[in-house]
């Protein structure tokens, strides 16, 4: 007998309009906006590395947390599309759920604390309409990140200008999202199919796979994703170099850079802490800065929130290609 299942038919599903949140789209960081003082020396090395890798026609990887979005970063994530300093961005679930949210409403980021009290969080009508964007474009054949993009731009949602996703579709850019089921609000709502879910997100995975074989004299950022994205670009790897190897070819020189919170110490980055470190367990560290690199390529480690490091590092590497 299978295991009983919770009965998503009994759930009371609000509108989003009686939602509070505590992100509105003020928060985006204007191109001409001052930013708070900000400096790191490898800033002005990734920016000329971001500048060298879209002459050598290399892949320029950008992913994700969904802090990035909230935090006001979409105008700069979407000037380096502009100027193909960034030739592909992925996100998580809830990255894609900011964004769609800013662009439809122009706020996201519900109090967890206020409605998970309630039983309330996660459940606006609004939201679970993501599940039928995804699914429309599972019949078309497209991935999360398009589906939910394509969604945003061809709609003409109030926001899309300032949409990550909106903006990729439309220039043709590769933004894809890489979901955990379970994670994300969506799949609590009654039309959430999770063999669809799967088909969106796996055919992002073999989309972001096919940028990483394209890694080699190329550059791979990791903005506050401690966990889906160093995973998840560790699995793409090692497909794109198992196929190069037969090929005769090597993905190995190539710069890595981690942006987060966490103080790492001192030492090289590119050696990680051994097991007995709880620092090890910091899987950005040991995967991104560390093992991937070790054969020829260059990594960073820069400590700072995301609205600083973020902006900063885009300017820099605008100005490198007259942006």
């Amino acid at each position: 007998m299978p295991f009983p299942q919770f009965d998503r038919s009994r759930l009371q599903v609000l509108p989003f309009a009686q939602r509070d949140s505590d992100v509105d789209i003020g928060v985006m960081i204007g191109l001409e906006e001052a930013l708070p003082p900000f400096e790191h020396a490898a800033l002005p090395v990734l920016a000329q590395d971001l500048a060298a890798a879209r002459n050598k026609g290399a892949a320029a990887l950008w992913m994700y947390g969904a802090h990035v979005i909230r935090s006001g970063c979409g105008p700069h994530m979407i000037a380096v599309m502009h100027s193909r300093l960034a030739t592909h961005f992925a996100t998580n679930g809830a990255g894609a759920i900011h964004d769609y949210e800013l662009a439809r409403f122009g706020r996201t980021c519900e109090s967890v604390g206020r409605y998970i009290s309630e039983g309330q969080f996660g459940l606006w009508a609004e939201c679970g309409e993501m599940n039928d964007i995804i699914a429309a474009g599972v019949r078309d054949g497209l991935g999360l990140g398009e589906a939910v993009g394509r969604h945003i731009w061809e709609e003409k949602l109030p926001h899309r200008e300032q949409s990550v996703l909106g903006v990729a579709y439309h220039l043709g850019i590769p933004a894809t999202v890489h979901v955990g089921i379970g994670n994300d609000i969506i799949h609590e709502h009654p039309n959430c199919d999770g063999a669809i879910l799967g088909a969106a997100s796996y055919t992002d995975f073999l989309v972001y796979t096919e940028t990483v074989t394209k890694l080699e004299g190329g550059v791979f950022l990791n903005f506050g994703s401690a966990v889906t994205g160093p995973e998840v670009y560790l699995k793409a790897l090692a497909m794109a170099r198992n196929v190069a190897r037969q090929e005769g070819r090597r993905i190995a020189r190539f710069t890595t850079a981690v942006f987060d919170m966490q103080p790492l110490g001192g030492g090289p980055v590119g050696e990680a802490p051994p097991k007995d470190d709880p620092r090890y367990y910091f899987r950005p560290w040991k995967t991104i800065l560390a093992r991937t690199v070790a054969d020829g390529g260059t990594s960073y480690y820069v400590q700072g929130a995301h609205r600083h490091t973020l902006p900063h590092l885009a300017r820099l590497a605008l100005a490198c290609v007259g942006g």
